[in-house]
Order: C-alpha cells, then structure tokens, then sequence
C-alpha cells in the first residue's frame, strides 16, 4: 500500500523557518516526481515545489523561490521541504503529493497520491 506521511508543521513566527518532511513507503518507480502543495485558508491547492526522484532536478513556484528548497533522501524515502523567511502569506495545510509515473505538471490532477496534509502557520 502506498503512502504518504507528512510531519514538521506548526506554529512560527514571520522570519523562522521550518522543515517539512515527507515519507513515503509502497512506491517503486524510480522516474517518479514529488511535489508539494499547499492550500491557504478559503483558497485553491497550489503548487509550491517538485523534484524529480531520479537526477534531483527542482522547480519552484515563483511565490517560495529563493526563500524554500526542496531536497530528498533516496536512502530514506523521504522529501523535505526547507522553508526559511517565512511569511504569514506561506500560511496554509501544507500536502505531499507523488505522481508515479514522472513529471507531467504543476497541478493537483498531475498527481496521485497524497498525503493527509499538515497544517503551517505563521503569526506576524
């Protein structure tokens, strides 16, 4: 069974930053892409990162760009998301998402996996 575990989330303060984490158990395809989304308060899901599981190649939305790095533990199974500078914009549930078979966009249908999402909140 495939999943998707995210963990780090919680409450800081504008300027701090935290570290997501994402593990994930049951996925074999190596030409997989992982991402993660976020979606605000009373807001669409949007994207924030992906990397490529094979070769390490990232994107960025233009939003977190500079201020967020995205990075993987192959050992682990793991994805991070870095997120420095934080603003009280970056304010949202914060989702893992995988698509299996490779990179095929920056929206939420690309993808088919996700985890249960974990709540990010930033006081100014």
């Amino acid at each position: 069974q495939v999943r998707l575990v995210e963990s780090g989330g919680g409450l800081v303060q504008a300027g701090d930053s935290l570290r997501l984490s994402c593990t994930t158990s049951g996925l074999t395809f190596t030409a997989r892409a992982m991402a993660w989304f976020r979606q605000p308060p009373g807001k669409e899901r949007e994207f924030v990162s992906v990397i490529f599981w094979s070769g390490g190649g990232t994107a960025y939305a233009e939003s977190v760009k500079g201020r967020f790095t995205i990075s993987r533990d192959t050992a682990k199974n793991t994805v991070y998301l870095q997120m420095n500078s934080l603003k009280p914009e970056d304010t949202a549930v914060y989702f893992c998402a995988a698509a299996p078979n490779g990179f095929s966009g920056v929206s939420p249908q690309s993808y088919s996996i996700w985890g249960q999402g974990i709540q990010v909140t930033v006081s100014s």
